[in-house]
């Protein structure tokens, strides 16, 4: 599949504020699953500087900087992809990891160490009971166990619109039974996490229905599978991931994949407006198959 993506965000602030660095992450990824033909991010002001860099997950960042003040942030993209993989499960396991929990390597392990550990310090009692009945009903087969866990999230957690917040805790999503795709992506990873399956967090696109007119950023998850490598899946529409989904980042802590991280300082000074610096977010997205 072929699509072309037109993203829009516009931050608008309630006062002149000073723009500190930027790191943006909206550069699709480049990989055997996906292939970026054509990419241009325009910025609104005017940066002083920007680079390119390359973080510890292989995420391609742009990194910006700023001297003037301003009331507001621009950021637009435009961006040609092609994807590629229309079956997720063309693979092989590697023979020592056909049943859960995994004798891991010792090499292997410490590679993986990030993935594993839970998100928070502990991990919630409602987690580890959610990963403990999949497991027995999947008979311990990793497969299964993803697609149950998958289907299970899917079916029963109402789909809720958060554009702004960090990711609740996994706890909460499950009690209540509810959640934006990043609540619900958190949830799975922690899951896999409780078993010994390697986790991270992916930001990125999805197609969704053609007739739309308005899209929204996306969230799943990515799981490390023996001889299969990291294989995603998308919790709140209950699919493996394959050509309909467009990766941005991905990373082992959800705040590392945030499409924009950044702060601002107030041009007068706190203590004479008595107003702290608050930002309204304005996107406009559109993902069309050519």
């Amino acid at each position: 599949m072929r699509y072309q993506i037109h993203h829009q965000t516009t931050y608008i602030y309630n006062q002149p504020v000073f723009l500190k660095p930027h790191i943006v992450r909206l550069r699709p990824r480049s990989d055997g699953w996906q292939q970026l033909e054509h990419f241009s991010l325009t910025v609104q002001p005017e940066p002083t500087g920007t680079a390119q860099i390359l973080d510890l997950d292989g995420n391609s960042l742009i990194q910006t900087w700023f001297n003037s003040p301003t009331e507001q942030l621009a950021l637009t993209v435009e961006a040609t992809v092609e994807t590629f993989i229309n079956n997720p499960f063309h693979y092989l396991l590697d023979p020592w990891a056909l049943k859960l929990p995994f004798d891991y390597p010792s090499s292997l392990l410490t590679q993986l160490k990030p993935y594993l550990q839970p998100h928070n310090i502990t991990l919630h009692p409602e987690v580890i009971q959610l990963a403990q009945d999949i497991l027995h009903q999947s008979e311990s087969h990793p497969q299964t166990f993803l697609a149950t866990l998958n289907e299970r999230i899917y079916k029963q957690c109402q789909y809720l619109v958060r554009h702004t917040g960090e990711p609740w805790q996994p706890g909460i999503t499950w009690n209540t039974k509810q959640g934006s795709c990043r609540d619900t992506a958190v949830l799975f990873m922690e899951v896999c996490r409780s078993i010994g399956l390697a986790a991270r967090f992916v930001s990125g696109y999805q197609e969704g229905d053609r007739d739309m007119e308005q899209w929204d950023l996306h969230a799943w998850v990515e799981v490390y599978l023996p001889g299969g490598g990291w294989r995603g899946y998308d919790p709140t529409h209950g699919l493996a991931i394959a050509d309909q989904h467009i990766a941005l980042a991905a990373s082992a802590i959800p705040p590392l994949a945030a499409p924009v991280t950044g702060h601002v300082t107030p041009v007068q000074p706190l203590i004479g407006t008595n107003q702290v610096p608050q930002a309204k977010m304005d996107v406009h997205l559109t993902i069309k198959a050519i």
